[in-house]
Formats: C-alpha cells, structure tokens, sequence
C-alpha cells in the first residue's frame, strides 16, 4: 500500500463467538496484503464457549487461552504467516485505537448475534471515527458480489475511493461506485425547492462529479471494472442493506461524520427481514490514507510471501 515499512495487520479479538471468524478474517487479509499479522486482546473481555473459564470473574489465564487458541487457528490457516500475539489493559476502544497508529488494517468483529443486535456495540463504533488505519470489521461472510464503494465525489475521498480500487483488484472483483445525491433545494436537511429542470440538472451535475472521482483511479486500474450507481439521500439506507448481502466488501470513509458509516454501524432493534442473512465485511478508510499507484495483484492463499 505505499508504506516504506511492513506494517501489521492488527486483530482485535474480545472472546466472544465470533473472535474465530475475525481472526480468520483477519489471516486473509493479512496473506492478501503480505503483512504480518498481530493478534491483541484488551483485558478483560467478554469469554465466551471455548474461551471461557471456570471462574465467575475473568482471569488473566483466561486471555492467555484466547490469545493461544486464536493464534493457534492462524498458524493452521497460514503456516507460513509471521504471527505474533499482545496482551494489553485499558478501555478496549482507546488501546485499539492507539494500536491503529502503528497497523496496516484493523480487524475487529461484529457483536455476538448480528441478527437480533445490527448495530455494532460501542468499541467499533468508536473506532469507526477515531482509527488512524482503515478498519475492517467483521459482520459475516463475504459474497461473490461486487465491491461498493460510497463515494463523496470530493478530494477528501481520493483515499477511499483508491483504496476500494487496491481491493477489488486484490479480489479479482468489479467495483460498484455509490454516490448519495440531494434533492434540489435538500441539502442540510431543508426542504427541497421544485423548480423546474431542477432534477434532471443537479443529478446530471452529481454524476459528473462522480465520473471525474473515477477517472483517475480507473486508468491506474484499468482490470478494474467499474459501475456507477447514483442513489437519492432516501434511497441510501435501502441500498445499504442491499449491498450488505449482496456484496463481497462495503467501503466508505472514516472520520468525525459520515452518513455511510454511520448507517452501518448504528442500527437499532431487530434486523431487518433483508438482513437476516450474513452482511459482508465493511471496511472504513481514514481520510488522507496513502495508495500506492498503480495496479494491484491477487494474492493467492499460499502465503504471504
């Protein structure tokens, strides 16, 4: 990715159901992007199943066993794989975030029943806004869709947009470019003004900008394919939840605000009847985050290097 040094790719892992699927979720990427991986556990955390002691209160022994079984199931998955383990103490949002500083990706998992909790608990949620690396959480399984990208069509979001093009490539995948545009008259939420050729102008304008944030990308990308999709701001969540059982890899941008990101991880109550199924891995990109130019190549899953 254009860094003058390896850096790891970090799983944070808390003990709950899903710490095996992060971790392997984690081992892909780290063997797709030649990086080593880190695996860190923030004690206490929640032991679950396999994890979970015969104590009431959680012991250090307790992360020790997380730590050994996690990277036990790693050094299976890819044995030639560089794997190395951390026990850290702290609030698990501001260790990990501190540890986003020194990483190449965060891995991270969703909560333990994304079917009746969506949202995705108060540690990646955080981190969803304060990461210093992109960060890649853990809802399910990918799919053999396409990966979608949300796309600004501003500067700010030349990272994001270059990094979703380094992982389609990896992939072998077509890229979806989704860009959210605004009513005439609706922006900051107030009330749409109807004049006429209003419509057909600002959306023509929309895809335009969204056309000039591709062309760059694309032509240092040309195996790349590429589809443009414009959505109104009413249409966005629906097409959120779409593309979240449909797709391969969700990417958006990470910061103080966002839309995108925010619909991902702030659901509420019971999922949708369209979300019952597994939703893709997202994947949260800091503004400024640098892409190598140039077109990336699939990593097979011999190993890293």
């Amino acid at each position: 990715m254009g860094r003058e040094a390896i850096r790891p790719v970090v799983a944070g892992v808390d003990g709950s159901r899903n710490a095996p699927a992060t971790v392997d979720l984690a081992v892909a990427e780290a063997v797709r992007h030649r990086a080593p991986l880190r695996i860190v556990h923030v004690w206490p955390g929640r032991y679950t199943g396999v994890f979970k002691g015969r104590s009431v209160v959680p012991t250090r022994a307790d992360a020790s066993r997380l730590l050994e079984v996690t990277a036990r199931r790693a050094e299976l998955a890819a044995p030639e794989l560089p794997i190395t383990t951390e026990l850290l103490e702290g609030g698990a949002a501001n260790v990990l975030t501190q540890c986003s500083h020194e990483a190449e990706l965060l891995v991270v998992g969703h909560r333990d029943n994304p079917f009746t909790r969506p949202s995705w608990g108060s540690t990646a949620a955080y981190l969803a806004h304060h990461s210093a690396c992109p960060l890649l959480v853990n809802r399910g399984s990918a799919h053999d869709g396409p990966v979608v990208v949300a796309s600004s069509a501003r500067a700010s979001g030349s990272a994001t947009m270059g990094y979703a093009f380094t992982e389609a490539a990896l992939r072998g995948s077509c890229l979806v470019a989704v860009h959210m545009w605004a009513r005439p008259g609706g922006h900051d939420g107030a009330v749409p003004v109807v004049r006429p050729g209003g419509f057909a102008t600002e959306r023509a304008a929309a895809t335009e900008r969204l056309g000039e944030a591709l062309e760059g990308w694309s032509g240092q990308f040309p195996d790349v394919p590429v589809e443009q999709l414009l959505v109104s701001d009413l249409d966005l969540p629906y097409t959120i939840e779409r593309a979240s059982v449909r797709s391969r890899l969700l990417v958006a941008g990470i910061g103080r605000t966002g839309r995108f990101a925010e619909l991902l991880y702030g659901s509420v109550g019971p999922a949708p009847v369209g979300l019952r199924s597994a939703t893709c891995p997202a994947l949260l990109v800091p503004t400024g985050w640098p892409v190598a130019p140039g077109p990336a190549q699939p990593v097979g899953a011999a190993g890293p290097r």
